[in-house]
């Protein structure tokens, strides 16, 4: 074998390393046990929670999605989310589940989910459904009762019940804390607040215009 094959192979060699170091670095660890109930209260800070030594079959269950809840207010929609933090027994499982009821003209103003897809379930009524691609690109749907629509990790999207009768749907998520940021309120009632400056130039709008709507979200 020449010297130049020689470094090559070495250079073939070192990447397969790194790579395999960063696979094991930044994947998500496998379970290493049946259950890892989490312990919320723990002082300990890590990527989920630490386990509770002891857990009962409360740790796994919850009734909040039984029933529709009030749409009276802004937005005209409520979301109850069955996350790690209601159903301790989520810990490492990777799953969460949400409701959302939507009054006639309720919306989900555009947002994000940073770390989880969402699989979106319409238990009834009509709903007009999209997500909005890096590129810009609008993706729309309009569901009905039975309906199955997927939201890509990490995308902008919406819902809105066009109707004139109340709609709800389930949300399954493939994380026990899947995150959300409504981007109206992120960006205008962030503390301390965006400047001015920033939203007026972003949204091609006046400083009043923007107090205004600052006033309206808060």
């Amino acid at each position: 074998m020449d010297a130049a094959a020689g470094k090559l192979s070495v250079v073939v060699f070192m990447v397969l390393v790194i790579a395999t170091i960063s696979n094991s670095v930044f994947a998500d660890p496998d379970m290493l046990q049946d259950v890892c109930v989490a312990d919320l209260n723990n002082a300990v800070k890590m990527n989920g929670f630490a386990c509770k030594s002891n857990f009962s079959a409360s740790d796994f269950f919850f009734a909040g999605l039984a029933k529709p809840q009030p749409t009276n207010n802004l937005m005209g929609s409520h979301v109850t989310l069955a996350d790690v933090m209601l159903i301790p027994g989520l810990n490492t499982l990777g799953l969460s589940i949400a409701r959302i009821d939507y009054a006639p003209g309720g919306i989900r103003t555009p947002h994000t989910h940073p770390r989880a897809t969402e699989i979106f379930f319409v238990l009834y009524g009509e709903l007009d459904v999209g997500f909005i691609t890096t590129a810009e690109v609008l993706v729309p749907m309009t569901l009905k009762q039975g309906d199955v629509f997927i939201f890509p990790k990490g995308l902008a999207h919406f819902q809105i019940n066009n109707g004139k009768t109340p709609a709800s749907a389930i949300a399954v998520f493939d994380s026990q804390n899947p995150g959300v940021q409504d981007i109206p309120p992120t960006l205008f009632t962030a503390m301390p607040p965006v400047p001015n400056s920033v939203l007026s130039k972003a949204f091609q709008i006046s400083y009043q215009e923007v107090d205004a709507i600052r006033s309206r979200l808060a």
